[in-house]
């Protein structure tokens, strides 16, 4: 499988001029049985506004960190999404991270993952970060491989607090 061309994916903040992506995608997820952006197909432009709140950072309250979300765009197509959390709190380090990210259904197994993570690490990289945590379910070897690939180095096993399942852990140094 050839790699994409990382000069043809970009991450973009989320904006309501990629509406009509967002929805494909959310519909995408549903249809997928993933209920994970059941928020954005409810009221998308609510959905935009709260990434953009996290993004600023100001009046969170105390379990949300200031977390950067971005949109990888192929040719205006939405991938999937990037968040980046700039700190971590007790329970991001058991489980989820500096780093978290998903591909969209339709766009799995074509190496976007890889690409994806590589252009957060310098996102991580731009606001001073100089190492940072990644998980996975341990049952998610696609995106385990995406993380080592990525430079992640496994540092343990942790159980999820919110599935159960056991969670993978990875530090990546920038």
């Amino acid at each position: 499988m050839e790699m994409p061309d990382p000069d043809d994916i970009v991450l973009v903040d989320p904006d309501i001029k990629h509406l009509r992506e967002l929805l494909d995608m959310g519909e995408e997820y549903r249809a997928a049985g993933d209920s994970r952006y059941e928020a954005a197909l409810e009221d998308a432009v609510e959905y935009i506004a709260r990434l953009r709140w996290m993004a600023r950072g100001e009046d969170l309250p105390e379990h949300l960190v200031q977390e950067n979300t971005y949109w990888p765009l192929l040719r205006d197509r939405i991938l999937g999404q990037v968040r980046l959390r700039h700190v971590l709190t007790e329970g991001l380090l058991v489980e989820g991270g500096h780093i978290g990210y998903d591909v969209r259904p339709s766009e799995r197994r074509k190496g976007y993952g890889t690409v994806m993570l590589r252009l957060a690490l310098d996102k991580a990289r731009s606001i001073g970060l100089t190492r940072v945590m990644l998980t996975c379910d341990a049952d998610n070897i696609a995106s385990a491989k995406i993380i080592r690939s990525n430079g992640g180095q496994f540092t343990g096993t942790a159980t999820s607090p919110r599935s159960g399942k056991a969670i993978y852990q990875y530090w990546i140094k920038l």
